[in-house]
């Protein structure tokens, strides 16, 4: 079976060639960004929320499987590369951007939580995870992806990765499961 998405964001190639231009590798997996979409579109007028814009690519996924009545924060600090999602995909009401540190975006944020989290970024996964959890919605989904090795992380990337599987699965408030697909992905349902 070929687990390729057959439904691509529109805007996907325009993002694709926009992150080779500026050097951005570590962009949304494909399969990774399926199950976004497939997600989103599980929510209807959903609230979501994305940690680590990169250039877009995560979020093109999240929008194509919106519908019009959801909405979307998207978090980057980088605003080079958040730049490029804007530039994209800025036109779309349903999305706002906010350019940055994704745990000062935590710490500060206190409005309604999230149907649909998706940390793609340190804070919401390595860093602030408890707070980060506190804004997922009864029965809401967290998604975190990069739990394979990745080029260029730090060593103690592995450690990490050990440290949050073991914090995540020890919660009686979600239920998680680990992907061994894409770049190793957990996803966790807000039980509690």
């Amino acid at each position: 079976m070929d687990d390729t998405p057959s439904q691509l964001p529109a805007t996907l190639r325009r993002l694709r060639a926009a992150a080779r231009e500026t050097g951005f590798l570590m962009s949304c997996e494909e399969r990774t960004g399926g199950l976004l979409a497939a997600l989103a579109a599980a929510r209807p007028g959903g609230r979501i929320l994305e940690l680590g814009t990169g250039v877009g690519e995560g979020t093109a996924w999240l929008l194509s499987g919106m519908d019009g009545a959801s909405g979307l924060v998207t978090v980057e600090l980088d605003p080079g590369v958040q730049a490029v999602a804007r530039a994209q995909l800025g036109s779309d009401p349903r999305v706002t951007f906010a350019t940055m540190d994704g745990g000062d975006w935590l710490e500060a944020y206190d409005g309604e939580p999230f149907d649909l989290v998706f940390a793609d970024t340190w804070p919401g996964k390595f860093t602030h995870l408890d707070r980060v959890l506190e804004l997922v919605a009864p029965g809401g989904t967290y998604l975190i992806d990069d739990l394979f090795p990745q080029p260029g992380w730090p060593e103690s990337h592995e450690v990490a990765v050990r440290r949050l599987l073991t914090e995540l699965e020890g919660r009686e408030d979600f239920r998680s499961v680990r992907m061994a697909w894409a770049s190793g992905l957990l996803m966790a349902v807000r039980t509690g």
